[in-house]
């Protein structure tokens, strides 16, 4: 299959705006052990319907949501619509298993998109391929009932795919323009022209012309080197590639990694192994000085609020990217070798240096000398005095730096913009 060609520019955004905020949020929050619950414990329809019964967020406040992920520098966010489940979010006309016809009795993407909209961000909207409520949909090695002889009846699958299309059309028919769509997830077989891929992004691009798309029609949730056969983007999962991602010619390919906070995409109320803000902090680097961006979950609970360790994490993160932003948003690579003490991102002529770890005497700046016009601390302007030292003079090609004799000022990352001749 040969990738379609997007809307010229489309993806322009995408690769400026660099972090955003991914939700996973469903029935499965209460159980309260993950997303992947009913496959994981093979729960039946039967047990499983009991949370479908019980779904009311009293206490969802999208407002709130869109103003944490605004006051932390996300600028764009990407909701689960659909789960592996198969519990909608959103008011389908093609099934009965949606927010609607729970207790909540509304359509909770409906007030996700009006929110997030309000606050200037980027809509994006998860899907999943599977579908293990599904009547179509076949007892696959993930599939909850697959250990059950009985439930291994034929399935007419070609109906579960119109079912797939028919949703797709709705998302991005009825709720204005849509920014990302962003698929999940491709296995074994079921890849390509099983999902009747082709068809379904001529759709997709007639609907939503300027909509990004992930490459998980043909990828898996663990593939991200395949290519770009279908989508706009790739998608490495819970890991940040070592050197970035580039196509057979070696040109950048536009990727996404997808992390989470803790270590489950759905709430799960006994997980506390959290990263700390300047884990985050300095992931998003690491993905920006590889040409990449970051898609940081959350997972808010049955209730509709997201974890309090969460909201603390990602305030610490906002304090940070509220001085230094400008490191983040259209930066990329460098085009220099890592540094010891940190990183690199660059746009244009500024260079940015992300100070990490104080190394023992001044910056060095490898192979910088000469090429700098001034530096400057990026929180707060102040010079970042460019000084050889004494006991330097053999190292022709560097540039040196002086650092405040004691800490770094920021702990997390100290970023000196350096402005380049």
């Amino acid at each position: 299959m040969t990738r379609p060609k997007p809307a010229e520019g489309h993806a322009d955004w995408f690769v400026r705006d660099r972090f955003g905020m991914f939700i996973h949020w469903g029935i499965y929050s209460i159980p309260a052990r993950g997303e992947w619950v009913r496959s994981k414990e093979k729960i039946p329809d039967r047990d499983y319907q009991e949370y479908f019964k019980e779904f009311n967020p009293v206490r969802y406040d999208p407002a709130a949501w869109a103003r944490l992920a605004a006051q932390a520098g996300q600028k764009y966010a990407v909701l689960t619509t659909k789960h592996h489940d198969g519990f909608c979010l959103f008011d389908s006309n093609l099934t009965g298993f949606k927010a609607p016809c729970t207790p909540a009795r509304r359509d909770l993407v409906r007030e996700y998109v009006d929110a997030f909209r309000a606050e200037g961000l980027k809509i994006g909207f998860y899907h999943s391929l599977l579908d293990w409520h599904h009547p179509a949909y076949p007892i696959d090695k993930f599939h909850p009932l697959r250990d059950e002889k009985a439930g291994r009846r034929k399935r007419a699958f070609t109906q579960y795919v119109d079912y797939l299309h028919g949703q797709v059309r709705e998302l991005l028919t009825n709720y204005g323009r849509i920014d990302v769509i962003w698929f999940d997830f491709s296995y074994d077989k079921m890849t390509d022209e099983t999902w009747r891929a082709r068809e379904l992004l001529d759709m997709i691009r007639k609907l939503q012309p300027h909509i990004v798309v992930n490459n998980r029609l043909s990828a898996g949730h663990c593939n991200f080197k395949s290519g770009l056969k279908t989508g706009d983007f790739a998608t490495p999962e819970q890991i940040v590639p070592a050197d970035g991602l580039v196509d057979g010619n070696g040109n950048a390919v536009p990727w996404e990694a997808c992390m989470t906070l803790n270590e489950n995409w759905g709430y799960a109320c006994s997980d506390a192994k959290y990263k700390t803000p300047r884990e985050v902090i300095r992931m998003l680097v690491e993905c920006v000085s590889k040409n990449g961006n970051l898609l940081l979950n959350v997972g808010p609970n049955a209730k509709g609020e997201i974890p309090v360790e969460a909201v603390k994490i990602l305030g610490e993160v906002g304090r940070w990217m509220g001085e230094n932003s400008e490191s983040i948003y259209g930066c990329g690579a460098a085009g220099l070798p890592k540094p010891e003490w940190g990183r690199f991102t660059r746009k244009g002529k500024l260079l940015f240096a992300h100070v990490f770890e104080r190394p023992m005497g001044p910056l060095v700046l490898p192979g910088l000398r000469g090429k700098i016009r001034k530096a400057r601390f990026l929180r707060d302007g102040a010079e970042a005095r460019i000084q050889e030292p004494w006991n330097a003079t053999d190292c022709r090609e560097d540039e040196f730096l002086s650092l405040p004799d004691n800490m770094l000022p920021d702990a997390n990352d100290t970023v000196i913009m350096l402005e380049l001749k």
